[in-house]
């Protein structure tokens, strides 16, 4: 028995819920006499939408395929060996459920070694080797195709990263050492780095050959059968692959500086994935692979083992799998079909509603406003955004039209409603005016529609306390921008009953968006953390702390942006309402600050100037700044805005305004943009001792984003 299957064996205990993937070879004369190949193909079922990944047992079978093709080469049977995937799926890499689960430092280590052993042997082959990613490939999937000779991509591939940095891990099975060696380092650090802390963006099929991952590009429809065309010609000597130089000098060094700025950016220094991987990439600058493997062993073992992965994956989970099966959603049976929308309002907030209405459901939308020229603009935003469509060539000109022609405005809510289903308000937010509007729509609606607020801190059951029939009024907060952020925030009011609860879940899910189900508490979720969070800041300000210490303070959190450009996004005056709402509430913990006040009745739009090009203290806001004698360092201010924040999530679960923790952490991660890395807010309140420290207890159970007991 080998020591590659030795070593297979024992991490494959490790694994008792792997989704096996199989490695089938198969044989046949390529075009043009160019003589017998084999080909290995990844598998895991006829299910052609799960995908591929690699397990210890997975990584086994393609051992044993790799076994069958090495005796053939060596024996000059055949002339090559290819390795593809089933029909859309290449191989989406580790199998990240059995990763989780593991609690010794020497275990995972053995998963990094194990799929280090297997992939080399494809270069160690005595006859070239092709891999033909014909589909999603990321992650593992991506490295196994490096260690082959020769490269083709499909046009057609949807999906295909090295995503590890953003889950919290290096590119472990030779990515960090083979990339920056094939299309050179500053390449490979878009590709390791930058993509991955963007947000997981992805590669599609084209740009793959762009950057030199691939040698050949083909079309979809006939990929495989392209591919080994070109495969015969490549071996028969008639298409010599040709590729760029590598520069080893400055240029590699700059490319790892580029890598730590991006890094230092979008974490600053708190997540140590991206920085283990630029160390990895400097130092393949030699072109040493095993010393570049060895590394790649070493960290991946490292960050398997510490909180940052166990939170990414926990953050992964929660957004492919909890968010498809809200907790508390009523019977989906329940709901109401939705054949027409109609939208209160037509400034900006309510134009984005409409579009996405518009585009996700096809059905007709009517907007109305208090006059003519407000309607006319929502109408033509709407029919702006979908000119952008046409010409990005993202919809074709008959649809287009047909868009366009389903979106209307009018004055009269009567001529609007009366046929509507889903009626959704986007007003001012102010209680007196959306009572006045939900009035007003109850007397034109139908009997069956559902009356939908978008507010974000009022109470919606006091919006409908006062209609016939409170039971069909539902919360449907939105983020903004509503295109792009996926939470909605759906509220139960005290009578809302569960066929508006049941048609506001089934028109989520038709919008593509993340719905979670909250209890009318004030500000909900999002905006009530958030509120406390940057509430504490404002009053570190405002006792006296330097605002760039404040700042600072909370950087190792690794947050897409700091507080007060968050502010400056949201809007002071919007941050002062909620802050003033929740106030109202709970006056003992929420405060409104004098200066935030002042800065918005000074009608300026954030505390900052970019006139250098980056953000600066603006003078006139400085100027405005009335602060006490109190300075606290930048610890003393970390420690206590997380305690707050600590404390007010342990009151929010005590109230039940959320089912659990994790939708919690669910809601930060997709209303918010709050890191992977950090799973969302808990798992990390909880490896710092926070939780235990305010609340006497975690939030999480052991194993739950963090190391099993």
């Amino acid at each position: 028995m080998s020591s590659t299957t030795e070593l297979l064996k024992g991490a494959a205990e490790l694994f008792p819920d792997e989704v096996v993937t199989t490695a089938h070879v198969r044989h046949f004369d390529l075009p043009a006499g160019a003589g017998r190949f084999a080909l290995i193909t990844l598998d895991n079922g006829h299910d052609h939408t799960k995908p591929t990944t690699f397990g210890p047992q997975s990584l086994a079978n393609l051992n044993a395929a790799i076994d069958v093709v090495e005796k053939e080469a060596g024996a000059g049977e055949i002339v090559g060996v290819g390795i593809t995937g089933k029909p859309f799926i290449f191989a989406v890499g580790a199998d990240l459920k059995g990763v989780e689960l593991l609690k010794r430092h020497e275990d995972a280590l053995a998963i990094g070694k194990g799929g280090h052993e297997v992939f080399k042997r494809l270069a160690a082959l005595a006859v070239p080797t092709f891999a033909y990613y014909n589909g999603a490939a990321m992650g593992g999937g991506v490295e196994v195709g490096l260690h082959c000779t020769y490269r083709t991509v499909s046009k057609s591939v949807p999906a295909f990263s090295l995503p590890e940095v953003f889950l919290g891990l290096v590119p472990g099975w030779g990515g960090c050492a083979l990339l920056p060696n094939l299309i050179g380092a500053d390449r490979a650090v878009s590709v390791i780095i930058e993509n991955s802390l963007n947000q997981n963006r992805q590669l599609k099929g084209a740009q793959v050959h762009e950057l030199g991952i691939a040698d050949a590009v083909f079309e979809g429809a006939d990929f495989l059968e392209q591919s080994l065309h070109w495969t015969a010609a490549v071996l028969k000597g008639e298409i010599a692959v040709e590729r760029a130089e590598i520069d080893r000098g400055e240029g590699w060094d700059q490319a790892v500086a580029r890598g730590r700025f991006i890094a230092d950016s979008k974490v600053h220094g708190a997540a140590p994935a991206a920085y283990r991987a630029l160390e990895i990439i400097e130092a393949a600058k030699d072109g040493d692979l095993q010393k570049g493997f060895d590394a790649e062993d070493t960290a991946l073992a490292d960050l398997i083992m510490g909180g940052e992965l166990r939170s990414g994956i926990y953050a992964f989970n929660l957004v492919q799998k909890r968010a498809k099966r809200p907790a508390g959603a009523p019977d989906k049976s329940l709901a109401r079909p939705v054949t027409k929308v109609g939208v209160v309002g037509a400034g900006l907030m309510a134009s984005q509603l409409a579009l996405l209405f518009l585009r996700r459901l096809e059905v007709p939308v009517v907007l109305t406003d208090i006059d003519q020229e407000r309607v006319d603009k929502g109408v033509g935003y709407v029919h702006a955004e979908i000119e952008k469509l046409l010409g990005k060539g993202r919809i074709n000109q008959d649809k287009a039209n047909r868009l366009k022609g389903l979106v209307s405005g009018v004055l009269d809510k009567a001529e609007g409603f009366a046929d509507a289903d889903f009626i959704i308000e986007a007003v001012f937010e102010e209680m007196s005016v959306k009572q006045k509007v939900f009035a007003e729509v109850e007397a034109v609606a139908p009997a069956h529609a559902i009356l939908a607020t978008n507010t974000s801190s009022l109470s919606v059951s006091e919006m409908a306390a006062k209609l016939r029939n409170p039971e069909r009024v539902v919360g449907f907060h939105f983020f903004n921008p509503v295109a792009i952020l996926p939470l909605l925030e759906i509220v139960r009011g005290e009578q809302t009953d569960d066929a508006a609860l049941a048609t506001a879940f089934g028109v989520a899910k038709k919008l593509k968006k993340t719905a979670v189900l909250v209890k009318d508490a004030p500000a909900f979720v999002v905006n009530r953390i958030l509120t406390r969070f940057m509430g504490e800041i404002q009053n570190v300000i405002d006792e006296g702390t330097p605002v760039a210490t404040a700042e600072k303070a909370v950087e190792p959190l690794g947050l897409p942006m700091s507080p007060l450009v968050l502010l400056e996004l949201v809007g002071p005056a919007i941050g002062l309402h909620v802050s003033e709402t929740l106030n109202r509430s709970f006056p003992e913990r929420f405060t409104v600050s004098p200066n935030l006040k002042a800065v918005v009745e000074a009608g300026k739009r954030g505390f900052y100037v970019y006139d250098s090009g980056k953000p600066e203290l603006d003078p006139e806001v400085a100027a405005l700044l009335k602060q006490g004698e109190r300075v606290l360092t930048e610890e003393q201010v970390r420690a206590r805005v997380l305690d707050a924040v600590a404390q007010e999530i342990g009151l929010m679960l005590d109230e039940g305004v959320v089912a659990e923790a994790q939708d919690i952490d669910l809601c930060l991660i997709t209303g918010a943009g709050w890191p992977f890395h950090l799973g969302g807010i808990t798992p990390y309140l909880d490896r710092e001792g926070v939780s235990q420290r305010v609340n006497g207890k975690p939030f999480l159970a052991a194993g739950v984003a963090s190391v099993p007991a």
